[in-house]
C-alpha cells in the first residue's frame, strides 16, 4: 500500500492520541495544582456510593480484576496470551504494535504515577505501588482494548473494549484503589498512547491486513 494514502488515517490517529494523552496529563496537572492532589468532589462523591455497595459478590468481583489487571498476570500472562494469540492468527505486525504499546503505555503511567505522586484512597483493599493518578489498571485496559480494535475493527470488538474498560475502572474505585478522577486519567492516557503508536505503525498494518484473509463479516453479499 501506498504511504502516502495512509497519510490522513496516521494525521487523525496522531492529532486524536495527542488530545487524549494531553487531556489524560492535563487532569493529572489539575488534580496536583489545583485541588493539592486531593480527592476532586465528585471523586468523593463516587467512592461514598463504592462504600454502600461492597457486597461479598462485588468485593469478589473486585478482587477478581485486580489479579487480572495487576501483578505477574497483567505482566506477563495476558500479554502473553494476546501476543500468541495475534501471532497464530498471523498478526505479525499486529504483535509487535501490541508489544510496543503495551511498553510505552507502563512507562508513560509510571512516570506520572512518580511525578504526581497522588496518595491514595484510605479505603483502599489492595496492596498497591505508590502513587495513585493515573491508574494503571484502567490505563492497561485501555490499551488493550484501542490496540484489539485497531487490529479488528469491528462494532462489537469496540463495544467489548469499552465494557472492558469501564468494568476495570468501576472494580478499581470498588477496592478503593484508585479515585474516579484517576481511572479516567488512566483510560484517556492508556487510550492516547495507543493511538501515537498506530500512526507509526499505520503502513505495515495497513499492508498485514490487506495480505490476510478476509473476515466473513467483511466479506460483501454474493451476487
Amino acid at each position: 500500500m501506498d504511504a502516502s494514502l495512509l497519510r490522513p488515517l496516521v494525521r487523525q490517529r496522531l492529532i486524536l492520541g495527542g488530545v487524549l494523552l494531553a487531556l489524560g496529563i492535563s487532569l493529572g496537572v489539575t488534580i496536583a495544582l489545583a485541588a493539592g492532589n486531593a480527592p476532586l468532589p465528585v471523586d468523593r462523591g463516587w467512592m461514598d456510593e463504592m462504600l454502600t455497595i461492597r457486597t461479598s459478590v462485588l468485593l469478589g468481583f473486585g478482587y477478581a480484576m485486580n489479579w487480572i489487571g495487576g501483578g505477574w498476570f497483567s505482566v506477563v500472562g495476558l500479554p502473553v496470551i494476546i501476543l500468541a494469540l495475534l501471532w497464530l492468527r498471523g498478526h505479525r505486525w499486529g504483535a509487535v504494535f501490541f508489544a510496543v504499546s503495551a511498553l510505552v503505555s507502563v512507562g508513560v503511567v509510571q512516570v506520572l504515577k512518580r511525578s504526581f505522586e497522588r496518595p491514595r484512597p484510605l479505603e483502599i483493599l489492595t496492596a498497591s505501588d505508590a502513587g495513585s493518578f493515573p491508574s494503571g489498571h484502567t490505563a492497561n485496559a485501555a490499551t488493550i482494548a484501542v490496540v484489539l480494535f485497531i487490529i479488528f475493527p469491528r462494532v462489537w470488538v469496540a463495544i467489548a473494549g469499552a465494557v472492558w474498560v469501564l468494568l476495570m475502572a468501576f472494580s478499581r474505585t470498588l477496592m478503593g484503589a484508585h479515585w474516579a478522577s484517576d481511572t479516567v486519567g488512566g483510560a484517556l492516557i492508556g487510550a492516547g498512547v495507543v493511538l501515537l503508536v498506530a500512526a507509526a505503525f499505520a503502513v505495515p498494518l495497513s499492508r498485514e491486513r490487506m495480505l490476510l484473509p478476509k473476515p466473513r463479516d467483511q466479506e460483501l453479499p454474493a451476487r
